[in-house]
């Protein structure tokens, strides 16, 4: 007996062929083990559920259970916990409904925990549900470590309301609890919760120290919200705490950095990683600098990363392309994207939609317009709304038209696509085809995305939406503006009116274009940090003409460098000029 226990406690901590296991499952049949000592029995079928090689010794583990005449309950959890870890997981919860069928009742908290993980990795809510009213019934409610389990579910699929109500209601929390519902908030696009969340556990955490998950759900939150002084304090206690020494939290903080708007500091930590750089870290880098439209390096970075024997992939060649599309880099952007074969890549639809881009803005449309026809596989909407947006540009009304037709068959009922057409027609002053697009809007009941902004000041996170007057320091604010505004016009600024649909006056177009988010979010930073402080500014739209215009003219003015991230890039006003080079 004990060298039978002596081989299984060895076989545990090995990769068994499916011959050794037959070999193993023979030699407990005809010694009469699997029968007289069924924890062997249990212990057989637990080595081939659990076993790396998957799906053989699984269907082996489903068969031996199958000739036990009574499975323990550990018999039953020995196969679901190997259901759990396969690549189906559902299979799991279909194996947990038909062990709670049967007779008696078999399940214990161990059995629910592995059905549990199940229902993350399926992202199963209506079972996770089910199962958790099970936990409470069968009195497991108490158990920390499965409270801790049902949290992690629930912020994974996304209900963080009752992952919020289960962390409210733990007397003990472990530190996974803090970090399933940290990375559910930031996930589930609450970054601002995420962000308090972090704060509160470092505050009231009972001596809990944030680990490696931990500051990856905080640092996600910091880049939706550009949270850079967040963001800077955690990576200061990433050093502190030697978490840097993690690759994939190094590549959180230079993610961080470059969607906060900083890229220096991201290429800082980039070039000083005390760990090995995997294919992540070269990718968000280049990432970065292509979206601050620093093509060149880049591009340089896309260079180096081949010289340093890491093999590009399709995210690798997807950031060099967005940086020659940033960069007006057509002729380079194009030769990368017919490379990607040597590499033994197949472009994908982000990167036909990059190409497209980048030939749109070029003014190559009907390039542009080949390369959709020639597509293998069937063009998304944001590609057709690409090159609808060209097509605006250019003022290519028959192209506008086709894009336009293309959105339709395709259902989409954006708000931009419409607004869109109606500017091509309108430049072409075709007034009759305009009113018909906004009689197709009232009859979709387009609604138009409302915009708004984000600012940090000393580390508190300001919202803003267009003609906001819902700030504590709203008037001040629209004093700010109104000073802005004045100064304004001895430089030359006149209002882009035109880009005001509204059936209203000139002086009404002018006040629309005002208070718009960005312009809010501006003027809050002016008032609210001191002379030199750089101005960040998150928007969730592209930021218009004439905001562009504006926000340039008032870096001079104020001598300030204001960032804006958009919807598309980062724009850095400086003295008047932006690193875009009017090519958005």
């Amino acid at each position: 007996m004990a060298y039978l226990d002596s081989l299984l406690q060895r076989c545990s901590s090995l990769s068994l062929s499916h011959s050794h296991l037959k070999q193993l499952h023979s030699h407990l049949l005809t010694s009469g083990l699997f029968c007289l000592r069924p924890s062997a029995a249990t212990k057989l079928i637990e080595l081939c559920a659990i076993s790396p090689s998957g799906g053989d010794h699984l269907s082996y583990a489903a068969d031996l259970f199958r000739r036990i005449q009574t499975p323990s309950t550990n018999d039953w959890n020995a196969v679901l916990r190997g259901l759990a870890q396969c690549p189906q997981p559902i299979k799991a919860i279909s194996w947990f409904k038909t062990m709670s069928r049967a007779a008696p009742p078999k399940a214990d908290a161990l059995t629910c925990s592995f059905a549990l993980k199940a229902c993350a990795r399926a992202l199963a809510r209506s079972e996770a549900t089910q199962i958790h009213s099970q936990v409470v019934r069968f009195g497991f409610g108490a158990d920390m470590l499965l409270q801790t389990t049902l949290l992690d579910v629930y912020a994974k699929v996304g209900d963080i309301d009752c992952a919020q109500q289960l962390f409210d209601e733990m007397r003990k929390r472990d530190i996974a609890s803090w970090n399933a519902l940290i990375a559910g908030l930031a996930q589930g696009s609450r970054p601002n919760e995420a962000i308090a969340l972090f704060k509160r556990m470092r505050e009231e955490g009972g001596g809990l120290r944030p680990n490696e998950v931990t500051v990856l759900g905080a640092l996600s939150a910091c880049s939706q919200l550009g949270a850079f002084r967040v963001g800077e304090e955690i990576h200061g206690y990433i050093m502190e705490e030697n978490l840097d020494m993690n690759v994939i939290v190094c590549n959180a903080v230079i993610d961080m950095y470059g969607k906060c708007g900083f890229v220096e500091k991201a290429y800082g930590v980039f070039s000083s990683m005390k760990c090995k750089k995997n294919i992540v870290t070269w990718n968000t880098m280049i990432m970065a600098l292509a979206l601050h439209g620093d093509a060149c390096k880049a591009l340089e970075l896309f260079r180096q990363m081949r010289e340093a024997r890491v093999q590009p992939d399709a995210v690798s060649y997807l950031g060099a392309l967005c940086g020659c599309n940033h960069a007006g880099l057509v002729d380079e952007g194009v030769r990368l994207f017919y490379s990607m074969a040597e590499c033994g890549l197949v472009p994908n639809v982000k990167h036909y939609g990059s190409v497209v881009d980048l030939l749109g803005r070029a003014g190559r449309l009907q390039e542009a317009y080949e390369i959709v026809n020639s597509m293998p596989m069937l063009p998304d909407v944001v590609l057709w709304q690409t090159l609808l947006g060209a097509s605006k540009t250019y003022g290519d009304v028959e192209m506008a038209e086709i894009a336009s037709q293309k959105l339709m068959e395709m259902g989409s009922s954006s708000c931009g696509d419409f607004v869109l057409l109606s500017n091509v027609y309108a430049a072409h002053e075709r007034w009759d085809d305009v009113g018909r697009v906004r009689e197709a809007m009232k009859k979709k009941d387009v609604k138009k995305i409302p915009g708004f902004s984000y600012t940090e000041v000393e580390g508190v996170i300001h919202k803003f939406l267009n003609g906001d007057q819902s700030h504590e320091k709203w008037r001040e604010i629209y004093t700010k503006l109104d000073e802005i505004n004045f100064k304004l016009t001895s430089y030359g600024y006149v209002a882009k009116t035109n880009l005001v649909l509204h059936d209203i006056g000139e002086e009404d177009k002018e006040n629309v274009l005002s208070y718009h988010s960005e312009k809010l979010a501006v003027a809050f930073g002016l008032i609210s940090t001191g002379e030199g402080t750089p101005i960040q500014v998150i928007k969730n739209l592209r930021i218009c003409e004439d905001c562009h215009v504006v926000i340039k003219l008032v870096s001079k003015i104020f001598n300030r460098e204001i960032i804006v991230r958009d919807r598309a890039r980062f724009h850095r006003f400086k003295d008047g000029l932006c690193s875009c080079k009017e090519y958005w």
